[in-house]
């Protein structure tokens, strides 16, 4: 069973259409969903309206990306564990495939092709960050994204983006889920690091995508950006000198 965690800051909305997707698609394959309400809402569904069991954990103060995710594991029932962004779009059951990626025992995560709704490809798969490949992308020079292979087949890349990560649980244990240090932003680039270093692989598989409806409106609020800046600066000097050596 996979087990998937989703967290709502208010997002109900949002929630109950991914939650719709997941029921087209939960008589294929066998999971639980852990929903984190990291701040008071009232949700548009009813929890046992579909063919699968939802727990909902209500946050007395809201957590950080990590921590919630975090805190979902620690009641996830599942041989896989899943973190899902809420304002993913799910067109067809993209498990068997990204499943049978991890049965080679050293492949740790693995994720899906993201793309935006005009299906344009995301720059969810990255190589890792270091100061010139961020002096590069601030440029406007490369933005670090690997080149999606034409044949379709999954490849080992450096990191994959948080909206939609599939670990395998006891890997996941491997590292201790998240750092909870980060609170926002780079939570995804250090726990792929880490697995790196553990010896586990990190894999895209391009040959199931889903759809990332994100509003970004975090990009006009300074809180983010100071958090952004705290993030990747808390990154570098955790890893920037003592990265791992990938299959690329």
């Amino acid at each position: 069973m996979i087990s998937i965690s989703v967290v709502s800051h208010g997002q109900g909305g949002l929630v109950c259409q991914l939650l719709s997707d997941l029921a087209q698609i939960s008589y294929e394959t066998g999971f639980e969903v852990v929903l984190t309400k990291n701040i008071p809402e009232q949700l548009p569904f009813a929890i046992d309206g579909y063919p699968f069991s939802i727990r909902v954990i209500e946050n007395k103060s809201p957590k950080g990306f990590g921590a919630n995710h975090n805190q979902a594991f620690m009641s996830a029932l599942g041989e896989y564990f899943c973190v899902m962004n809420p304002d993913i779009r799910i067109a067809e059951d993209p498990f068997p495939r990204l499943l049978s990626t991890l049965t080679n025992e050293n492949v740790g995560i693995v994720a899906p092709q993201v793309v935006d709704p005009n299906g344009v490809l995301e720059d969810s798969v990255r190589r890792f960050p270091t100061p010139l490949s961020l002096m590069a992308k601030l440029f406007r020079i490369n933005d670090g994204r690997y080149s999606v292979p034409h044949d379709g087949k999954p490849y080992a890349a450096d990191w994959v983006g948080g909206m939609f990560m599939l670990f395998r649980t006891e890997d996941y244990k491997l590292v201790n889920g998240f750092d909870e240090a980060f609170f926002l932003y780079y939570e995804d680039v250090d726990i792929c690091t880490r697995l790196w270093k553990k010896g586990r692989q990190v894999m895209a598989n391009p040959s199931i995508s889903v759809t990332h409806d994100a509003r970004r409106t975090s990009r006009h609020d300074l809180r983010y950006v100071i958090w952004h800046i705290e993030s990747m600066a808390r990154y570098l000097l955790k890893h920037c000198w003592c990265l791992p050596r990938t299959s690329r």
